[in-house]
């Protein structure tokens, strides 16, 4: 059975760092193109990195580009996220998500097929 689990957020500083991870279940990380997605107060959730399945492409929405990190850890079923430098601008509910295995591209942030159930991130000082 296909579940995405999130762990790792919580409270951050300003300027501070945290990181989440996604345990995958029930399908093989290494055929499927992956993406953290986030969801901040008032707003609609939007694509925040992507990693694609084989080739070790990434991409990151502008406003976290140079500071957040995709990777993942085949052997542990595991995506990551590493958050650096957070901002006021980052607080939100994350979620790990899993593309359409022919049809998902990572830059277009759709077609995707499973979703974790999000993890709350805070910044505060």
């Amino acid at each position: 059975q296909v579940e995405l689990v999130e762990s790792g957020g919580g409270l951050g500083q300003p300027g501070g760092s945290l990181r989440l991870s996604c345990e995958v279940r029930g399908f093989p990380l290494e055929y499927y193109p992956m993406a953290w997605f986030r969801q901040i107060a008032g707003t609609e959730r939007e694509g925040v990195a992507c990693l694609n399945k084989d080739d070790g492409y990434v991409y990151y929405v502008e406003g976290v580009r140079g500071r957040f990190t995709i990777s993942k850890d085949v052997s542990k079923h595991t995506i990551y996220l590493q958050m650096n430098n957070l901002t006021p601008d980052d607080p939100g509910v994350y979620t790990c998500a899993r593309y359409k295995r022919f049809s998902g591209s990572c830059e277009s942030w759709s077609c995707l097929d499973y979703w974790g159930q999000g993890i709350q991130v805070t910044v505060a000082s």
